[in-house]
């Protein structure tokens, strides 16, 4: 696991006895982190894939007590469709979406997204991208945080699917959202992380030959 990919856990800043939704939680990394937080009144980890939430009920009993496990609600539907499930329901979001996970596609060549055959799924991303973090709003309470994440470069992928977020929860469901301040992670983490000098919203790590890990673009929203 990317040690940049704690960032957006370290982000929603989990406390005591918080019920959490982790949208997208395949292979479930960020999971276990989570449920490392020690803080998870409830957390319920989702992935539209049955395959992959069968990995994840591997890792969970692998590495999870089972008094931690029964804290834990493993499903596997589709994310946008979560609102209409439990809206309302989660006090922190972490939306860790699908995405062109560019490290992994500059090293593979074996189905890569960004391979011809593929441009119309990879076309779609920022779509679903912002129909997942739609989703994620609506599902927290009012004072609630969600956490947007992706392992992309691309603007279109990161800034530009949190400003349309924004205007839509406010312009379709009178919600207020506003972007947390992250700049306290590039103190924090200065010495770790290279941090890109560029986002206009939210937080991206970029890979370094003296700190390779990323890319990690991660950006916190608080629902009024």
């Amino acid at each position: 696991m990317d040690a940049a990919s704690l960032l957006p856990v370290l982000a929603l800043n989990v406390q005591p006895d918080d019920f959490v939704l982790d949208l997208c939680a395949a292979p479930g990394g960020k999971t276990l982190a989570l449920l490392q937080t020690g803080a998870c009144g409830h957390l319920a980890a989702n992935d539209v894939s049955t395959s992959r939430t069968k990995r994840l009920y591997q890792i969970l009993n692998s590495y999870v007590p089972k008094n931690v496990r029964e804290t834990v609600r493993v499903t596997s539907y589709d994310g946008r469709d979560w609102a209409e499930l439990e809206g309302g329901t989660f006090h922190k979001v972490l939306v860790d979406v699908p995405c062109t996970t560019d490290r992994h596609s500059v090293m593979e060549t074996d189905n890569n997204i960004f391979h011809r055959r593929r441009t119309k799924e990879r076309q779609m991303l920022p779509m679903l991208q912002l129909q997942l973090l739609m989703a994620g709003i609506l599902a927290t309470k009012p004072g609630g945080d969600v956490v947007y994440s992706t392992c992309s470069l691309s603007p279109l992928q990161n800034e530009y699917v949190i400003e349309r977020a924004i205007e839509i929860a406010e312009t379709q469901f009178n919600i207020t959202t506003h972007a947390e301040d992250l700049s306290h992670f590039r103190t924090l983490f200065q010495d770790t992380f290279s941090f890109s000098s560029d986002c206009r919203l939210g937080e991206l790590v970029l890979p370094h030959l003296t700190a390779n890990f990323g890319p990690m673009y991660f950006c916190k929203l608080r629902r009024a």
